[in-house]
């Protein structure tokens, strides 16, 4: 800027934690952190997740001790994954109304439903045979059209359990627009859509593969966004807009923080960003062989991902994050 002087010392804003907190223009705060939790069928005590460290698959009755430590942080919300016993062709199980995800549902409502935002990841991966996120055709690749029609059950049934608001998270085409004529069809205008926007082909979901038991053979490129592009995140986003999404997400967040600022730029409706699986396991074993220090490091990324335009962050360090925060 030409400015020469040594009367200008950015360093004055700097001095002490005081100054700093004063001045800081990014703020995180409990209430805009989300928190995955994964609810498997058939298990008596909760089972690590070995990839993630201090992550489990829950038992129904340890999800609702969970969910009530996480009310009590004052995270905003949770987001609710089902591990089921069976796994078929079609899913069936994501559809079944007694089926682990939607007990896990009316569970987390009827504990701290008045207050946090319940979620549910609305896909099929978890319940498939092949791990793919849709129903196949002949020839193995994924059905976009007859997938949007098991998702509309899936979105009928978990909104039936009384879940706040569903997760469409399978990037199939048209999937939001077909989502929210099913719940509004069916009396739950109420419900949300928070529309996975930008959900990348990713490396960094492997962990998470583990933790909701997945079978998946192959890769989801074929649907899923291509990491080499960041225009077609805002196109992907005007589409989410105009069939109805409520909120948008980005996934992951901190390789794509460049495209959470652009969806950030440009949506008219709050935008997410999900801090996955891979991000957490890299942190935390780089801390377990202390090579960083872990809790500067979590809050760190946090902060990144808000300054980068996220309004809400799903974290597995959702709970941890806001006690820090509250504490501090």
């Amino acid at each position: 800027m030409g400015i020469e002087s040594p009367y200008i010392r950015p360093r004055r804003l700097r001095a002490t934690p005081a100054v700093r907190r004063l001045v800081a223009e990014t703020r995180l705060h409990p209430a805009e952190l989300i928190l995955p939790m994964f609810v498997r069928e058939g298990i008596s005590e909760p089972v690590p997740v070995a990839s993630m460290p201090g992550v489990v698959q829950h038992t129904r009755d340890t999800l609702r001790k969970a969910a009530v430590e996480a009310a009590a942080a004052g995270i905003g919300g949770i987001m609710l994954f089902g591990v089921p016993e069976v796994q078929d062709a079609v899913g069936s199980e994501g559809t079944n109304p007694d089926g682990i995800l939607q007990q896990a549902i009316r569970d987390v409502v009827a504990e701290v439903g008045d207050q946090v935002v319940v979620m549910s990841d609305l896909c099929l991966d978890e319940y498939t045979d092949h791990g793919h996120c849709g129903v196949l055709a002949a020839d193995g690749s994924v059905d976009n059209d007859a997938t949007l029609e098991r998702y509309a059950e899936m979105a009928r049934v978990q909104a039936d359990a009384g879940v706040h608001m569903v997760g469409p998270s399978g990037m199939m085409d048209g999937q939001v627009a077909v989502v929210r004529e099913a719940l509004d069809e069916a009396g739950h205008q109420d419900v949300s859509i928070l529309a996975y926007t930008a959900k990348y082909a990713s490396a960094f979901f492997g962990p998470f593969r583990e933790a909701v038991g997945s079978s998946l053979k192959g890769d989801r490129k074929s649907y899923q966004q291509d990491p080499a592009n960041a225009r077609e995140a805002l196109r992907e986003l005007e589409l989410d807009i105009a069939e109805g999404a409520d909120l948008v997400m980005v996934k992951p967040a901190m390789a794509y923080l460049d495209v959470l600022r652009e969806i950030a730029d440009h949506s008219p409706v709050p935008v997410a960003a999900y801090q996955v699986s891979g991000e957490y396991a890299m942190v935390e074993a780089a801390a377990a062989n202390g090579w960083i220090d872990r809790d500067r490091m979590i809050m760190e990324t946090l902060t990144s991902i808000r300054r980068a335009g996220a309004e809400q962050i799903l974290t597995y360090w959702a709970v941890e994050a806001a006690q820090h925060l509250r504490d501090s």
